[in-house]
């Protein structure tokens, strides 16, 4: 593979020296040594890989290379554009739904027995929290279950798209004050999903999750102050 595109030396070093994750780097003085580049220059490419979620410093340990997360990378381009105003957070949103429509099939034919019984145990904790004293909004139900739905497909680069769009979704504050009945609406639809995934009926959880899509708020409604991320 050429790597010339990879501008940067430590990066290389992390693809050529074939370094598993979890296994720990020499010290930036033994890299720097091997590849004649300076320890000043060096750390400053250690941090943007530090960045990317692809190293880690640990205490009394050192550099320790880490698993390839492409939601690391992701989230701060489509935080920092959504922060400018340079990209909104609907043209993300369209782009998450395209990948759960096209990889819909496939995913859910993936899903075990245990996902399935954690899909409706989702459902259930988000009706309890909905219809508790006091009433709380499930969002972290919210995110499992999309990604759980999602979550035996073999692509780093879908997971990591769909782990960064509920980053994103979270920083965006879209629906924070959607009023009680759209939760009510968004879980029907979440409950009607995942029978049909238990039905192994894709074809009617596909069209349910599309008509779900509808109900999201569309932030070209509110002001351009609004659809920024404070």
């Amino acid at each position: 593979m050429r790597l010339n595109k990879l501008d940067s030396p430590f990066l290389r070093y992390l693809v050529d020296s074939q370094v598993a994750p979890g296994e720990r780097l020499p010290t930036l003085n033994q890299i720097g040594q091997e590849l004649g580049i300076s320890v000043g220059k060096l750390r400053e490419q250690l941090e943007i890989a530090r960045g990317l979620g692809l190293v880690s410093v640990r205490p009394r340990v050192g550099i320790v290379r880490e698993s390839f997360d492409f939601s690391q990378a992701v989230l701060a381009a489509v935080l920092f554009g959504l922060g400018t105003g340079e990209a909104h957070f609907e043209q993300f949103s369209e782009l998450r739904q395209a990948i759960e429509i096209d990889f819909w099939e496939t995913a859910v034919r993936e899903l075990t027995p245990d996902d399935k019984q954690l899909l409706q145990r989702l459902v259930s904790k988000a009706w309890a929290k909905l219809k508790g004293n006091p009433i709380h909004v499930p969002n972290e139900e919210h995110r499992q279950l999309h990604l759980t739905i999602f979550r035996r497909l073999d692509n780093p680069f879908v997971q990591g798209m769909l782990a960064a769009y509920w980053d994103a979704y979270e920083a965006s504050e879209l629906t924070r004050f959607s009023p009680y009945e759209y939760w009510l609406e968004v879980w029907e639809y979440h409950g009607k999903i995942v029978e049909a995934i238990v039905q192994d009926d894709c074809a009617a959880g596909l069209a349910l999750l599309k008509a779900h899509f509808d109900l999201l708020p569309h932030p070209t409604t509110m002001s351009s102050n609004n659809s920024k991320i404070p």
